[in-house]
């Protein structure tokens, strides 16, 4: 999604002193300050920036690491119909892979994107699927949610058990002749699918879907969806609800699909509440990562892992209008306690070092040692 809200703010006019008494000039109103930047937001320089490829408009990153231990990150790239691998160390662009079609190993405007071992699941809005292909050759194994997905965006992996999933995508249908009118509420129902995956050791992949979830109550609704993230832990789903036209924010749902009554503060976003991702720490503790997706720069809000609590925000020197973004844990040549991949702009790949947003923000070595 790439529309943006900036409030204003309404000032009323002092009262006047009397009536015979002639109204004092009122001085022009100043600039409404963001809410998301009236605490303080730290600057971090990216680790590096990815040459731009404007024509690609990129979207969503997820990293894999390949058996002789290097990162790659692979990030969809929408008008171009492929998937593009950046080399996660360094941002050096090393492969496309795909064109535009419906066949096995085409993709049509393709969105969310997620990684689970050996396996890249990869959503395409325009051929309403879910496409399964494996690494590192991007061999196709399998599709899913042709019959019930409609326009589908971003999606989560669930680990249920050996050899089982549970996914999750968000499906933003939308009506009217330009696609812009929210479904009625009775129908925001089925703003996110569920499916069941099996996955054997032969490398067979099957899919079974298991329904949809949305709260109907005009608190709890979602009603423009994109991002998703969960935390199994703590029976935890986020999802970005990005209606331009309401305040956007992150709201809370169980994994069984049932809102919490909780969200994350709606004046913690100035502008579209995007990507989502969970950092988690080996003693359970962690923090949620999430973009406001401003311009000129980005800004990156981050929330205790458990009490949703603010944690502080950073932003960098570059990396502006972010839609996606990827949190990979494992130490890297260049990343020892891990990396931030953030999109910028939808043209280039951003890096954020670990250590360097757990250093800024204050938030002591817990997750980066």
């Amino acid at each position: 999604m790439d529309l943006q809200r900036f409030p204003g703010l309404i000032l009323a006019a002092a009262a006047l002193a009397g009536c015979a008494t002639p109204p004092a000039a009122v001085a022009p109103p100043a600039p409404a300050q963001p809410p998301a930047l009236r605490s303080p937001v730290q600057t971090l320089p990216e680790r590096f920036v990815s040459v731009e490829s404007p024509a690609d408009e990129l979207d969503s990153p997820a990293s894999w690491t390949t058996e002789d231990g290097r990162t790659w990150v692979i990030v969809t790239a929408k008008s171009m119909h492929r998937l593009v691998v950046y080399d996660g160390d360094s941002g050096e662009r090393l492969r496309e892979v795909g064109n535009e079609g419906s066949a096995p190993g085409q993709f049509s405007r393709p969105n969310g994107i997620a990684v689970h071992g050996d396996l890249v699941f990869v959503v395409e809005r325009d051929n309403h699927r879910v496409q399964v292909l494996s690494l590192p050759g991007f061999h196709p194994v399998a599709m899913f949610g042709e019959n019930e997905l409609r326009s589908p965006y971003g999606l989560w992996l669930d680990e249920t058990g050996p050899g089982e999933l549970q996914v999750y995508v968000t499906d933003s249908f939308m009506y009217g002749k330009r696609h812009d009118q929210v479904p009625p509420i009775a129908e925001l129902s089925q703003r996110v699918r569920r499916y069941r995956v099996q996955l054997t050791p032969d490398g067979h992949l099957s899919a079974r879907y298991a329904g949809a979830f949305g709260d109907t109550s005009a608190a709890g609704a979602l009603h423009v969806v994109e991002s998703i993230a969960g935390d199994a832990d703590n029976d935890r789903l986020l999802i970005a609800d990005e209606e331009a036209n309401r305040p956007s924010t992150l709201r809370e749902y169980t994994l069984s699909g049932r809102y919490t009554g909780r969200s994350l503060p709606q004046d913690a976003f100035t502008a579209q509440a995007e990507g989502v991702a969970l950092w988690s720490c080996a003693d359970g503790s962690g923090y949620w990562i999430t973009v406001d997706q401003l311009a000129p720069l980005t800004v990156f809000h981050l929330f205790d892992r458990v009490t949703l609590a603010p944690r502080g925000s950073f932003k960098g020197t570059v990396t502006a209008h972010t839609d996606g973004v990827a949190l990979h844990a494992a130490s890297t040549p260049s990343f020892p306690a891990g990396a931030l991949y953030a999109i910028h702009d939808d043209r280039a790949l951003a890096a954020f070092d670990l250590r360097d947003i757990a250093h800024s923000l204050q938030l002591g070595d817990r997750c980066t040692r």
